[in-house]
C-alpha cells in the first residue's frame, strides 16, 4: 500500500496503582547518594544511612527500616534522614506513616527538597487529591522542583476532574523535556477521550450527518483504512457536494490506494473550487508522473514549488520531468535540490546517479550510488529497529 506523504481516557488505572510507579523510582532516589544532612552529620549518623541504602538496594526493607529508626533516635530532626526513612515507608506502601515523617520535614524546612513531592505521591497513594495537588505546587514553588512534579501534579488534577489544568501542566513538563515520555501519553490519551466523547455525542445528534460522516473519514483515513474513508467522505459530499475540502480528502484517499483515475478526478474538483491550493497541485502533477505524462505534470509542479511547497517531493517530481525532456543540467539540479530537502532520502541520490550515468561523468554517479546505498541500509535498519520496538512493546 503507498502511503501518503506528510502532509496533509478514560483514566484506565487507579490513582494508587499510577502512584506505585512513583515509589519505585522514588525508592531509587532514596538509595542514591544524596547531600549530607543539614542538622546531624555525625559520623555515625553517615555510617546508619549507609547502611540502611544498602538494605533498599537489597529491597530488605524491614532492616532498612530498623536502621533508620536507630538513625532518627541518634539525630531525629535530621530533615535528610527524616526524609530518607519517608521515602521508604512510601516504598513499602505505608502512607500515612510517611506523610507524618515528611510533615515534620517540612516544619523544620517548608522548601526542603523534594519533600513536598514526596509528600504529594503519599497523599496520592490515598487517593487524597486535594492534598497531593496542595503539596506538588508547594513543590514547584521551592528553587529545584522534582523533575517529575509536573507530572504527577498533573495526574492528580485529571484525576480530579480539573482536565484543562491537567493539560497545561503536562504541557508544561514537554516543554521542559521534549522526551518526557508518560507526560505526552497522557496528554495523547486526555485528547483521544475527548474525541471519542466528541463522537458519541455527534452520533446522538445525528448518526447521518455531515460532520460525523467527515470526521469518520478523516479517522479512517488517519489509520490507512481508505476504502472506508471514502465511504465516509461520499456519505457526506452527498450532503455538501460544492466542499472542496472534501474532494481534496478523498484524492488523497485514493491516491494512497493507487487508484489514480478516481483520485485525479477528485482533485480535479477540489481545484476547480480551490484554484490557488498548490498541494491540489502538486498531487495532479505526481500522477502525471506516474502515467509518463510530463508535459501535464510540469505545470502543476512548477505551480506547486511557485506556491511554496517546500518538501523535496516537488523536486524529485520536477527532476524527472526534466529528465524525461532530456534537459539533464535541470534534472540534476533538481534532484540536488531534492537530497538537500531531505538528507536521509536515499530517492535523490539514485536519481542523480542515473542522471550523471547519462551525463557520462562516471564518478559522479558512483559516489551518488554509493550514497544510495548507505542510505537504504541505514533506513532499512531504522525500520527494523522500529517493528522490533513495536513487536517489545506488543509482548
Amino acid at each position: 500500500m503507498v502511503k501518503s506523504w506528510p502532509w496533509s481516557r478514560i483514566r484506565c488505572c487507579s490513582t494508587l496503582a499510577l502512584t506505585a510507579g512513583l515509589i519505585l523510582g522514588a525508592s531509587f532516589a532514596a538509595v542514591a547518594p544524596a547531600a549530607a544532612p543539614q542538622v546531624a552529620s555525625s559520623a555515625g549518623l553517615d555510617n546508619l544511612l549507609r547502611q540502611a541504602r544498602d538494605y533498599e538496594r537489597q529491597q530488605n526493607y524491614s532492616e532498612a527500616e530498623r536502621v533508620y529508626g536507630q538513625a532518627l533516635a541518634l539525630a531525629p530532626n535530621d530533615p535528610e534522614t527524616l526524609k530518607r526513612a519517608a521515602v521508604l515507608y512510601q516504598t513499602e506502601l505505608k502512607f500515612n506513616e510517611s506523610i507524618s515523617l515528611l510533615a515534620r520535614v517540612l516544619k523544620l524546612d517548608p522548601h526542603y527538597p523534594e519533600a513536598n513531592f514526596f509528600l504529594g505521591a503519599s497523599y496520592l497513594g490515598l487517593n487524597d487529591l486535594p492534598h497531593a495537588i496542595e503539596a506538588f505546587r508547594n513543590e514547584l514553588e521551592t528553587p529545584h522542583p522534582h523533575p517529575r512534579c509536573l507530572y504527577y501534579l498533573g495526574v492528580a488534577l485529571e484525576s480530579s476532574g480539573q482536565v484543562e489544568e491537567a493539560i497545561a501542566d503536562f504541557g508544561r513538563a514537554v516543554s521542559e523535556n521534549s522526551k518526557d515520555a508518560d507526560s505526552l501519553y497522557e496528554l495523547a490519551m486526555i485528547h483521544k477521550n475527548a474525541s471519542l466523547k466528541a463522537i458519541d455525542q455527534l452520533r446522538e445528534i445525528d448518526p447521518d450527518s455531515f460532520q460525523l460522516h467527515r470526521l469518520m473519514g478523516a479517522i479512517y483515513a488517519d489509520d490507512e483504512r481508505y476504502a472506508e474513508a471514502v465511504k465516509e467522505y461520499q456519505a457526506a459530499l452527498a450532503k455538501h457536494p460544492d466542499d472542496a475540502s472534501l474532494h481534496y480528502a478523498m484524492g488523497v484517499a485514493y491516491w494512497a490506494e493507487n487508484q489514480l483515475d478516481p483520485a485525479q478526478k477528485e482533485f480535479t474538483d477540489a481545484l476547480q473550487q480551490d484554484p490557488n491550493n498548490s498541494l491540489i497541485k502538486l498531487y495532479l502533477g505526481d500522477i502525471a508522473v506516474k502515467e509518463h505524462r510530463f508535459d501535464d505534470a510540469l505545470p502543476y509542479l512548477q505551480a506547486a514549488e511557485a506556491g511554496e511547497v517546500r518538501i523535496g517531493q516537488v523536486h524529485v517530481l520536477l527532476g524527472k520531468c526534466y529528465r524525461a525532456a532530456k534537459d539533464l543540467a535541470r534534472a540534476k539540479t533538481e534532484f540536488e535540490r531534492a537530497a538537500q530537502a531531505d538528507p536521509s532520502d536515499p530517492q535523490p541520490h539514485y536519481l542523480l546517479a542515473q542522471t550523471y550515468r547519462e551525463l557520462h561523468q562516471a564518478a559522479e554517479s558512483n559516489k551518488e550510488l554509493a550514497e544510495f546505498e548507505e542510505l537504504s541500509k541505514a533506513a532499512k535498519e531504522k525500520k527494523l529497529s522500529a517493528v522490533e520496538r513495536q513487536w517489545r512493546a506488543d509482548e
